[in-house]
């Protein structure tokens, strides 16, 4: 797994500050001081494309957990108190298959009330953690689904130190407009919305794989979760992951999909599809490098503009200003000053 000092390339949406911030001032707490407390411009909020670090964000959820006292971020009925998670990665972690540890973490959360039940099912070849209403009325807003599927899905991988292989991800609401995120919360794989349930599929065969982590593991893990789930990289990646990596180390003369391609020893028609299947194209990679090392440079270095713009593989400054633009709706020089 990586360091998370190696984590420059991975960011946030602000959807995802919005929802964390959702129920804090019900509960008297301030969301500037929150923001600034995590190093998040309370500025940004207002800029619809704008994007956080992982380190960032991580640091945004933790803290926000914390001062609600509540690990579910007041999305329940009732709080979700502070060690409930680290209670709950204690009692799987010496199972001794993924399987056994799915169905043990289900019976862990089934013991509370707290708006969502998660249960563990066999059905054929298929496997599933389905998220089913629990006995209340309480309305769970759609980031509630989106954390415990999310945390299900990571959490797993981490025990097994790999990316599991998803069939299909299914929601029981509409395409939200934030919609395109989802194929990176759940690694590019098939996400279908206004489904009878919410479940996640994946093969049954997955059940078998011995966990992989230990107890002494798990110590180092819990020091930052939220971030480790969200930068977590192993040795099986994607064809995006992949397809990443070369064009981080070629930013100032990125190599296009023909010879990236050649590099993976694909015909390029063979990458596009492939990539088609993880939910992204070769252009969106490139762009969300782009995006992302910009924002690790005009966040953490002082680092000229003019050399920004050229570490991030853009000839003129201009070109690269008008495209921050737009993919922030600030000027680089904005985004600094709000930082």
């Amino acid at each position: 797994m990586s360091s998370i000092s190696s984590m420059r390339n991975i960011s946030v949406g602000n959807y995802f500050i919005h929802a964390v911030l959702r129920n804090v001032e019900a509960h008297g707490l301030d969301r500037n001081t929150l923001l600034q407390a995590a190093g998040i411009s309370p500025e940004l909020l207002s800029q619809h494309n704008a994007r956080v670090s992982a380190v960032n964000f991580g640091r945004l959820q933790s803290i926000v957990m914390r001062e609600m006292k509540d690990e579910f971020l007041g999305y329940g009925p009732s709080r979700y108190v502070i060690g409930t998670w680290t209670n709950m990665c204690y009692s799987v972690i010496h199972c001794t298959t993924l399987g056994h540890a799915m169905a043990r973490y289900c019976r862990f959360y089934q013991m509370f009330e707290w708006g969502l039940q998660p249960r563990f099912e066999i059905n054929g070849d298929e496997a599933k953690f389905v998220i089913e209403h629990g006995n209340t009325d309480h309305p769970i807003g759609e980031y509630g689904f989106e954390l415990i599927m999310f945390n299900l899905h990571r959490f797993s991988s981490w025990m097994v130190r790999r990316h599991l292989p998803l069939i299909a991800v299914n929601l029981e609401y509409p395409a939200p407009a934030h919609a395109q995120e989802y194929r990176h919360l759940f690694l590019g794989q098939a996400v279908f919305f206004n489904k009878p349930r919410t479940e996640i599929i994946f093969h049954r065969s997955l059940t078998e794989l011995p966990l992989e982590q230990t107890e002494q593991s798990l110590q180092r893990f819990l020091q930052h979760p939220a971030l480790v789930m969200l930068i977590q990289q192993y040795k099986e990646k994607s064809w995006t992951d992949q397809v990443r990596m070369i064009v981080n180390k070629h930013l100032i003369d990125t190599p296009g999909i023909n010879e990236i391609a050649e590099l993976l020893h694909l015909h390029p028609q063979t990458l596009r599809r492939r990539l088609a299947q993880e939910g992204t194209t070769f252009n969106e990679v490139k762009t969300q490098c782009r995006h992302d090392t910009a924002l690790y440079h005009l966040g953490r270095s002082n680092l000229s503009i003019e050399s920004i713009s050229q570490r991030t593989g853009f000839s003129e400054s201009s070109a690269f200003t008008r495209a921050f633009k737009s993919w922030t709706g600030m000027t680089p020089q904005d985004y600094r000053r709000r930082m």
